[in-house]
């Protein structure tokens, strides 16, 4: 069960190797059988029992053999070079899954998880317009990821579809995109046309409140 009280309300990020509609959302095995990519989050609002995480950023590149659930996933966490030292020990300790109850997103991970490399420090750009399906993260030197609207292959008009999950534990309703990924950490990847989805959310101990 939860230890501390904590929320994280803000933009969210989620973008991998798979094609658009990513595969987890539906409990279906990886496009390419594999699954490396990233999540990541501003947090517009957010705190870890007293301490306060407004205006912070982080992200995640993370790489699994096979399905999720199979686990012995790879982790690199990255966090906003700006987040103070009892920051960075609240986003850490809100990561391990240590303060969430059981089945929601961070103790799912924490279960699934069997190496976590050395986490990084930097400063974050980070762009997201929602209703446009457009974003843009830039950890420099170590992680750059762009989303646009999926084209339709006929026409080139932008394609909009979403995706409504009234029970998830990564959010409720996501708009589906296209990404591009570089990832120049631990966790190597490249990815001309990815899946992306764009939320706003927010998680508590208990799981995704909105």
């Amino acid at each position: 069960m939860a230890k501390s009280d904590w929320s994280l309300q803000g933009e969210w990020m989620k973008n991998c190797t798979c094609a658009y509609g990513c595969p987890c959302d539906f409990n279906a095995p990886p496009t390419k059988g594999y699954c490396k990519g990233l999540f990541g989050m501003h947090v517009v609002k957010g705190h870890f029992d007293q301490v306060k995480l407004d205006g912070l950023n982080f992200a995640t590149v993370l790489e699994f053999p096979g399905p999720l659930h199979q686990g012995n996933g790879a982790i690199q966490p990255i966090v906003d070079e700006r987040a103070s030292p009892a920051q960075r020990e609240a986003l850490f300790a809100i990561l391990s899954g240590k303060h969430s109850a059981e089945g929601t997103l961070f103790h799912i991970a924490s279960l699934i998880v069997t190496k976590m490399h050395e986490p990084l420090f930097a400063p974050f750009q980070w762009q997201l317009d929602l209703a446009g399906r457009r974003a843009r993260l830039n950890v420099l030197g170590i992680l750059e990821t762009d989303v646009e609207p999926i084209k339709n292959p006929v026409t080139g008009a932008d394609h909009r579809i979403q995706v409504h999950m009234p029970e998830g534990f990564e959010h409720r309703r996501g708009e589906v995109a296209s990404a591009r990924i570089a990832s120049m950490g631990a966790i190597k990847l490249q990815v001309e046309q990815g899946h992306s989805t764009l939320a706003t959310v927010t998680q508590t101990p208990a799981g995704v409140a909105a």
